[in-house]
């Protein structure tokens, strides 16, 4: 039977997660510890520390009243090519990664269903590299400039706890780049894969005699696309800086750079999916729709400790982004006098600053508290132009738009642990957000009036979260919180009448609820650490499409929306050389008022109600591993109104890795993997509500890659 054809019960889910926990929590009591013994040294007879660096005041997984998984960058990076986020990150519950094997446009990124409504970018999720905020003050992301192999984690936290990070923080990706130590290394990679893939990679890292330690990455990724008209080339560098000061004082220094061209094949209809799902739209070609990017930042944190019991964290950052984009907007509608054009070419300007400071205190219950500031502005100079010129398509014409866009955002916050008892502990957060817009539109012409305006929405985000140490290995939590998210300076770009800034649009506003269990297993047959987690959240003032006339769209609040669900997780060592993954989500996310437009009841687009995944790896031998992974997910809809809908898929991968030491100071690492190894035909992601109707984007069929990667040490 097809994944798609499932019929699932809401309390089937419940009772599955009950019954997991109950197998594994017996497994855990009666499996007996490993002893510590010459030939099991105690580093390896207890399981390390998992330590989450995003949740200020809090270090320990383990004791963490939130939904979180820690993914390590040897995870990533593993028998991978290491180009796309959602290689790697399935066995991440709750969150949704998938790849529209579209290099013009960045992965569909949603987390317990905040984001899937975005057509572009990442929307309701907060990005973090290294520090520096990936998403802007108005709540638009990008994850193109994250370097995957100098990475040496990635953070996902899900639920009330993210709300602490402020305006479209559903959930928070944080990702972090090695910390470098011990002499220099080099290393240099090249992988080829199917479709014309390229990847080529060199990172130098380690420290210097006095302690200073230092990354540098570079790769450049070509492809000729699984898609006619599909062609990307990106180049991306990443640099780290550690430079140590006295009294365990440091300086980390951050600089990025990206910067890439690729074709856009856009989505397909139904039909035209089933005709051939590797074509491209007719006016992709047409037009020779088609993307430009460029991104630079640098950043600074300088971590100052004030005593045994109190730190403080200054961080700055700057970048500028700069795109370039065709679309194949027929000719026609540009001539209304409103119309934008079918070229966008934008430069923006971004900053920003946070400062936090924490402290620990013997009070009637041992506190420890936190508070801070984080302050975001950005400048975004805004073209549109014709995409024609006379009779000759995709290239650039005559003005059509012309704007400065402004959005600045301050968030004063505040968070308190307090150890109620030694098993007993409460976490409270406050924070203010504040963001504010400003539009100046320098395009006024008969028939288009002058859309300048401004507007600025707030609001007060409190969180609360008791948890309680059933045992030193297990936690079990419950968490309340709300959260908003703003309309981006996109969506707010136009009225449905009249000249202006929609300041009509409003932001939408949630309420999480969370109830959460965690344990290590530290058994000698069954060693790793399992999940599960119940939520439910209820949204108002959903942004949906209003309508799209005369080349403008505009957008409106929808009515009330709820999204509820529950989410599996466990990373297990069964036995020395077998690891496990696993992860699954039921997800149901539904609207429950329309405000009059007739879609009360229907699933949100976007979303599949079932997702899983499942890994294993075997090291048979030193250096050789071998790996499967099973992904499914069931339907998922393509519009409010749930007339077209995406089949459920399941997909299978098989990897080899080999890596060893051949000489005194190197290291040899080789991979090959076959993805989709049943070659199953299905659509990896969609457009969601797409005016044309083309709301499909092709998935890869059985796909290979394979590489080899040298390391000298110095």
């Amino acid at each position: 039977m097809p994944i798609h054809a499932f019929s699932f019960s809401p309390l089937r889910p419940v009772a599955g997660a009950a019954a997991l926990l109950c197998a594994l929590s017996a497994a855990a009591q009666t499996a007996p510890a490993t002893p510590s013994t010459p030939e099991t040294p105690a580093a390896e007879a207890t399981l390390p520390t998992v330590s989450v660096r995003s949740a200020v005041g809090t270090a320990d997984l383990l004791r963490l009243p939130a939904s979180a998984n820690v993914v390590e960058g040897r995870e990533l990076q593993d028998r991978q090519m290491q180009v796309n986020l959602s290689e790697a990150l399935g066995s991440v519950p709750g969150l949704t990664l998938n790849n529209r094997n579209n290099y013009a446009q960045d992965l569909q990124l949603s987390v317990r269903g905040y984001g899937a409504r975005s057509t572009f970018g990442v929307r309701g999720v907060r990005l973090y590299v290294d520090g520096i905020p990936a998403t802007m003050p108005d709540g638009q992301g990008q994850t193109s400039n994250v370097d995957i192999s100098s990475l040496e984690r990635v953070e996902v936290l899900r639920g009330p706890y993210s709300a602490l990070y402020g305006n479209a923080s559903g959930g928070v990706l944080s990702f972090y780049t090695e910390d470098p130590q011990g002499p220099l290394k080099l290393e240099t990679g090249a992988s080829v894969g199917s479709d014309g893939q390229q990847r080529y990679s060199l990172k130098a890292s380690g420290q210097t005699d006095g302690g200073m330690g230092y990354v540098l990455s570079t790769s450049r990724f070509m492809t000729d696309g699984y898609r006619e008209h599909s062609a990307a080339d990106r180049n991306l560098l990443n640099a780290k800086l550690v430079i140590p000061l006295a009294h365990d004082d440091k300086l980390t220094l951050v600089a990025n750079h990206t910067r890439g061209d690729a074709q856009d094949p856009q989505g397909l209809t139904m039909a035209q999916w089933q005709a051939d799902p590797r074509q491209a739209s007719s006016v992709a070609n047409q037009y020779n729709t088609r993307k430009s990017l460029e991104q630079q930042q640098l950043g600074a944190t300088y971590d100052l400790r004030i005593n045994a019991r109190q730190s403080l964290s200054l961080s700055a950052y700057y970048g500028h982004r700069s795109m370039l984009q065709y679309q194949s907007i027929p000719k026609a509608p540009q001539l209304a006098p409103g119309h934008a054009g079918g070229v966008i070419d934008m430069a923006r300007d971004y900053a920003g600053a946070r400062l936090v400071w924490v402290g620990e205190f013997d009070t009637i219950v041992p506190l420890q508290l936190s508070a801070g500031l984080d302050l975001q502005q950005m400048t975004e100079d805004r073209q549109g132009y014709e995409n024609f010129v006379g009779n000759t398509l995709g290239v650039r014409g005559q003005l059509r738009r012309d704007e400065k866009n402004k959005v600045s955002s301050t968030d004063p916050f505040v968070q308190a642990r307090w150890q109620l008892a030694p098993r007993w502990s409460l976490d409270t957060g406050l924070r203010y957000s504040r963001v504010r817009f400003s539009s100046d539109d320098y395009y006024i012409r008969p028939g288009n009036g002058d859309d300048s305006g401004s507007s600025r929405h707030s609001k007060l985000l409190p969180v609360a979260s008791l948890s309680y140490q059933l045992s030193p290995q297990q936690t079990v939590y419950a968490s309340v919180g709300r959260g908003f998210e703003t309309p981006s300076i996109t969506e707010m770009s136009y009225r449905n009448s009249g000249s202006g800034l929609n300041t009509d649009l409003r932001p939408t506003s949630s309420t999480q609820w969370e109830l959460g269990y965690r344990q290590q297993l530290r058994g000698d047959a069954l060693r790793g650490l399992w999940s599960a987690a119940l939520f439910q959240s209820h949204s108002s003032d959903e942004i949906v499409t209003d309508q799209s006339a005369g080349g403008r769209t505009t957008y409106r609040n929808a009515g009330k929306t709820r999204r509820q669900g529950v989410e599996l997780s466990a990373q297990l060592d069964l036995v020395r050389d077998w690891q496990l993954r696993a992860a699954y989500t039921w997800l149901d996310a539904r609207f429950r008022e329309d405000s009059g437009s007739g879609i009360a009841g229907q699933r949100l687009p976007g979303l599949a109600r079932h997702n899983a995944y499942l890994g294993a790896d075997w090291h048979f031998a030193p250096a050789w591993t071998v790996g499967m992974g099973v992904q499914a997910s069931s339907n998922v809809q393509a519009n409010d109104a749930n007339t077209q809908a995406a089949p459920g898929y399941a997909t299978t991968a098989l990897s080899l890795g080999y890596r060893a030491q051949i000489a005194p100071r190197w290291t040899l690492a080789a991979f090959a993997r076959v993805n989709n190894v049943f070659d199953k035909h299905y659509i990896g992601s969609v457009i969601v509500n797409d005016g044309n109707q083309r709301y499909f984007e092709s998935a890869m069929g059985r796909n290979w890659a394979s590489g080899v990667n040298v390391t000298y040490q110095f």
